[in-house]
């Protein structure tokens, strides 16, 4: 089967040669020259795990190859980003767009997939009328319908596979036809539905997610004020065995846990008021780290603080929304010097608050008076202390996800600060 896929970012690309692996004859398609031309030369310009040799691999045996714009196929999967806008509403506009580009090449017998994570309706609403402009049925002529990717960056590729899957359609048929793409190389189980309930699900998941975490930094204020740590609080919680709380932090980022809860608040505004609730404590986090940053600086002129992480989860280079770009560019605003070190975001050409990211944890501390914690990326894990204790001013270390080592940080002479005790 000729299957398209547009949009070749963080899961488009990665589809793309699944399907383009499990034999079919795949095009990708992107606005940007520069990963088109990445690709025809069997190159990424993303990082994730086994990804570049993946597609050395389908590229070299002729299975996939991009494009600018889609061509004629049998089935076309649209994977472009969903953002949301200053006021948290969805910006369909790449959707929409995709699904423009495709209505002219539809023909009888094919089959639409939206894999996008979009508000409730989207694919009867918005993408089904714009299809049928082409002169044929939805339904009748060809297939439509939303199958959601369950898969979490740095295990993409293992989890494309063996992860269960949602195959939503505006009828059964379109669901079932969904279901049997797929199969071509998922291995976990494929739940047949409607494609207004795949969409839902896919959002409830990650709401799920995101108000647990949400319970879990409230958690992490309160023990503030109590003389707690929250973090060996939460791990006896966690012995009860009915209890999973999941754990606090400066914020919550990516495209999915800081994005989806805003999609089912802005179909249900007067509903939805704890999943409004969970979302605004999550995005006061940074706000709050920042506070806590500004007190331990008190007394300290013209402060420079160091932040060591900057990407939304640890050991990927990948940056949307994440709540560090926040915390930084607060700092700044507070008038103090940022600067960044983050070994997967640095040497792309990306800078956060003015400051260019750098690799080294030393040259980014170097004169400073607070050094924060913020991304737990496996590289944190062996900091050399008595090293970066040499290169700051002042030696106030800040932990926002309880992973230094609190010992050997103050061994080398610096005051230790926890998020949530």
């Amino acid at each position: 089967m000729k299957v398209c896929v547009i949009g070749l970012g963080y899961i488009g690309l990665p589809t793309a040669a699944s399907f383009a692996n499990a034999g079919h004859e795949v095009l990708g398609v992107d606005k940007k020259p520069e990963i088109v031309d990445a690709l025809n030369r069997g190159e990424i310009i993303i990082e994730e795990a086994g990804l570049p040799e993946f597609i050395r691999s389908v590229v070299e045996k002729g299975h996939l190859r991009a494009a600018l714009e889609p061509e004629t196929s049998d089935a076309y999967i649209i994977s472009v980003p969903t953002p949301i806008t200053a006021d948290k509403k969805a910006d369909m506009r790449f959707v929409e767009s995709a699904t423009r580009s495709i209505a002219p090449l539809l023909k009888k017998g094919d089959l639409v997939i939206l894999e996008s994570t979009s508000p409730v309706g989207t694919v009867d609403t918005l993408m089904l009328p714009i299809l049928e402009e082409s002169g044929l049925k939805a339904g009748r002529d060809f297939g439509l319908g939303h199958s959601p990717e369950r898969v979490i960056p740095g295990k993409i590729l293992y989890e494309l596979v063996h992860n269960s899957r949602i195959a939503g359609g505006i009828d059964p048929e379109s669901a079932h036809r969904i279901a049997a793409l797929y199969k071509s190389f998922v291995e976990g189980e494929i739940y047949e539905t409607d494609a207004r309930t795949a969409e839902m699900c896919k959002l409830s998941e990650n709401t799920f997610r995101d108000v647990n975490i949400a319970f879990a930094n409230e958690l992490a204020k309160i023990c503030e004020e109590q003389g707690i740590n929250v973090w060996e609080l939460i791990e006896i919680c966690n012995k009860h065995p009915r209890v999973n709380i999941h754990q606090p932090g400066p914020g919550v980022g990516g495209h999915c846990i800081a994005v989806d809860p805003w999609f089912i608040v802005e179909k249900e505004p007067s509903l939805a008021t704890l999943i409004r609730d969970s979302r605004s404590t999550n995005d006061s986090m940074p706000a709050h780290t920042a506070s806590r940053a500004a007190k331990i600086l008190e007394g300290v002129a013209s402060p420079k603080v160091c932040i060591l992480g900057v990407t939304y989860k640890p050991d990927v280079d990948d940056m949307r929304e994440s709540p560090i770009i926040t915390l930084a560019e607060i700092l700044k605003g507070k008038g103090m010097d940022v600067a960044i070190c983050d070994p997967h975001a640095a040497g792309k050409g990306r800078s956060v608050a003015g400051a260019a990211i750098v690799s080294d944890p030393l040259e980014a501390a170097a004169g400073a008076d607070l050094v924060i914690l913020g991304v737990n990326h496996r590289q944190f894990k062996t900091l050399d202390y008595e090293a970066l204790a040499k290169a700051v001013r002042t030696k106030n270390f800040f932990d926002t996800r309880n992973f230094a080592d609190a010992q050997a940080a103050q061994a080398a002479g610096f005051a230790y600060y926890l998020l949530g005790r």
